[in-house]
């Protein structure tokens, strides 16, 4: 008998729609403005009408055929999304540097990739005849069977690849990693909040943000009443998402649905990274790493050093419910050894229930009211 569910937001609860669109412009922007690389091709802009968010996430994420590929691998973080389609469009661009400046390529693959050596790549890239391949990505990857991190950390090999150079400089603690993640959350958040996710202002002013325009998977006074009639039926209720806190909690809260989790199990992106930068030698803990639901079923209340003493498989497993969409979420269940129950509400929809039998996922929801149909 079940006794507690643990619920992904993104893809269950919320759409991530708008998070790939972040994730796109995202890397539109490192890509093609001056305060990055400053790429010739298109022209960036902060505040882009929704006609150039459409056209931008269809470009960079090649008619979603990368965000497709990455998930089926066991990527669920958006920061990491950023992260791998940005890097490989830098290490093709570096590739082509080479041929003119290897020994400066060979310097930048040898040493972090912060703001300042973007600067100075371009620099190096002005005036080179180059164009960014966004279906490059998947056809390169599929030459690998990299899966969850060590996918980033492929990026290394693609780089040997291309270049000639054996680097290792590509991987989720690096410092090219930090700046994706801050420039995601500066078109997550926009100007209004994102000094309180990073402690800063945009680098970028100009962005909105994505924030208010939350979409629900479905009806949130629907939404409400299952996690009531849950909660009425003595089920603890927490949260494993891959987003940050104030991301998490705010449009649950203005939808009414925060307030049927237990506070003490909602776990979210902001809890792993400072997880991560307490224990860096545990990194990278994000899903489908198992830590965020482990986090959720023992509490918050309890060290991070508890969750990582837990012996895996749990003995009660068949206690612990995970309700996610992605796979990343299905492989943090199994590392835990819990039920998982797929809904079919994510980025593909009907087309993943195929995968989610041939994992044999424990349950296969259409949406997450169906939940009360397995109980």
């Amino acid at each position: 008998m079940f006794r507690t569910i643990l619920f992904d937001v993104d893809g269950v609860l919320l759409s991530e729609e708008r998070y790939f669109d972040a994730s796109a412009l995202t890397v539109w922007e490192m890509l093609y403005s001056p305060r990055y690389l400053g790429l010739q091709g298109d022209s960036f802009e902060p505040a882009p009408a929704e006609a150039v968010i459409r056209r931008v996430r269809g470009e960079v994420f090649d008619k979603d055929n990368v965000l497709n590929f990455v998930k089926t691998r066991g990527i669920n973080a958006n920061w990491d999304m950023v992260y791998l389609a940005f890097s490989y469009q830098l290490i093709r661009l570096l590739a082509v540097l080479h041929e003119t400046a290897p020994e400066k390529v060979e310097e930048l693959l040898q040493a972090q990739i912060n703001r300042d050596a973007l600067h100075r790549i371009r620099e190096m890239a002005n005036g080179t005849p180059f164009t960014v391949q966004y279906d490059a990505f998947v056809p390169d990857f599929e030459k690998g069977t990299a899966e969850k991190q060590a996918l980033l950390l492929y990026l290394n090999e693609i780089a040997e690849q291309k270049t000639g150079i054996k680097t290792d400089i590509f991987s989720r603690s690096s410092e090219l990693w930090d700046l994706c993640q801050e420039t995601f959350q500066e078109w997550y958040l926009g100007d209004r909040l994102i000094v309180e996710s990073i402690g800063r202002k945009a680098y970028q002013e100009g962005k909105k943000g994505f924030l208010d325009d939350e979409i629900p998977i479905i009806a949130p006074e629907k939404m409400a009443e299952v996690l009531s009639e849950l909660k009425s039926r003595g089920y603890t209720l927490g949260i494993g998402t891959g987003r940050p806190r104030i991301e998490t909690v705010e449009p649950l809260r203005a939808m009414g649905l925060l307030q049927y989790f237990d506070e003490n199990r909602v776990v979210t992106a902001s809890d792993v990274l400072e997880a991560e930068k307490k224990y860096p030698e545990r990194a990278p803990l994000a899903k489908p790493q198992p830590f965020c639901y482990i986090k959720g079923m023992l509490g918050m209340d309890k060290e991070d050093a508890d969750c990582f003493a837990l012996a895996l498989p749990i003995e009660n497993g068949a206690e612990i419910l995970v309700v996610g969409d992605s796979v990343a979420d299905y492989m943090a269940a199994r590392s835990i050894g819990c039920k998982f129950a797929a809904t079919l509400t994510g980025l593909t929809g009907e087309e993943a229930r195929e995968k989610f039998e041939e994992l044999q996922a424990d349950y296969i929801l259409n949406d997450m009211t169906e939940i009360l149909t397995v109980l």
